[in-house]
């Protein structure tokens, strides 16, 4: 637990707190490094989910839903285009209403995916930007509503130079 004489790494103190002129306030600030060792515990990949991905054959992916109602839930892309929203007739039914009922698709070229945004009304993020589209790339974050998935190529595409 840091003192007063010693704040941790990062902390920024200022003038004495009023009405306590023997104690400097201290506010800590976190830089990109620790941002970066954050997002690192969040896209941690479980034993089972490493045999998913490994076992991906060339020309589909996997998403894995990291934080939402359904966190855990993988959804395979193997198809041509695979839709997401609210809709029951959608291929990937994210239950929430953040989730426009025609949300986004994802959408197969050759052995890449894209990711395009249908209007919805809270928009589609990609590692954090807002996007109309956008290629995906291995270990890529897709934000749909309140739904956070990380996106995963098939390695045998990674090995060829596809899916970066």
């Amino acid at each position: 637990m840091p003192d007063d004489n010693n704040p941790p790494t990062g902390a920024f103190t200022r003038a004495p707190a009023p009405g306590r002129p023997d104690r400097a306030e201290t506010t800590v600030g976190y830089g990109e490094e620790f941002s970066q060792a954050l997002g690192a515990l969040d896209s941690h990949v479980s034993a089972e989910e490493q045999d998913a991905v490994a076992a991906l054959p060339s020309g589909s992916a996997l998403l894995i839903v990291r934080r939402g109602p359904n966190s855990g839930a993988r959804f395979l892309l193997d198809t041509g285009v695979t839709t997401a929203g609210r809709h029951p007739d959608a291929d990937i039914f994210l239950d929430d209403v953040t989730v426009s009922r025609r949300h986004a698709e994802f959408v197969r070229t050759g052995s890449t995916f894209e990711i395009r945004d249908l209007n919805s009304l809270n928009g589609t993020y990609f590692d954090g930007t807002r996007i109309d589209s956008a290629q995906l790339r291995d270990g890529a974050e897709v934000q749909i509503g309140k739904f956070r998935l990380t996106f995963f190529a098939s390695r045998a595409d990674l090995a060829t130079g596809a899916g970066r």
